[in-house]
């Protein structure tokens, strides 16, 4: 498996963005202003995830996803390293990232990455999406951040 930038010629895979992010506008708004990178095998994308700057020191992955069938093969932890390389070697000196408190796999996955839950956006997914989320039999409302040092 490598991990390489999404070329600027190439369409970042939808579908797979769309399973971290419901909403396809709010993807399109970040994704001119980000980096994409995807771990793939053999030509086949396996995972993506979504790389911007947010302030003069803090880089942020707005989206990360693995494929169902590759979860859990340690893909994940591999994009979120790579993050924080590629933060790192273009000089920001934190690394953020934020999920909905009804996820709880992935609240599990940032802290087993080494990330430090940081902060609560109250009513985030409320504010910014149309239609309500529901996972794991909990509405989506509130923005968990976590982050890390560089």
């Amino acid at each position: 498996m490598k991990i390489r930038k999404l070329h600027p010629s190439e369409t970042p895979p939808m579908d797979l963005l769309l399973e971290a992010d419901p909403s396809k506008i709010r993807i399109k708004s970040y994704l001119v202003k980000s980096s994409c990178f995807v771990a793939e095998r053999e030509n086949h994308i396996l995972g993506i995830y979504v790389l911007a700057g947010i302030s003069e020191n803090t880089a942020e992955v707005i989206n990360i996803s693995v494929r169902e069938a590759d979860q859990g093969k340690g893909i994940g932890k591999k994009l979120i390293h790579h993050a924080i390389e590629q933060a790192r070697e273009q000089g920001f000196a934190s690394l953020e990232v934020g999920t909905g408190n009804s996820s709880i796999n992935q609240i599990a996955f940032y802290q087993k990455c080494g990330l430090r839950m940081t902060a609560i956006d109250q009513d985030y997914f409320l504010r910014h999406y149309e239609k309500p989320i529901y996972e794991n039999g909990i509405q989506c409302r509130d923005m968990i951040r976590f982050s890390c040092n560089l």
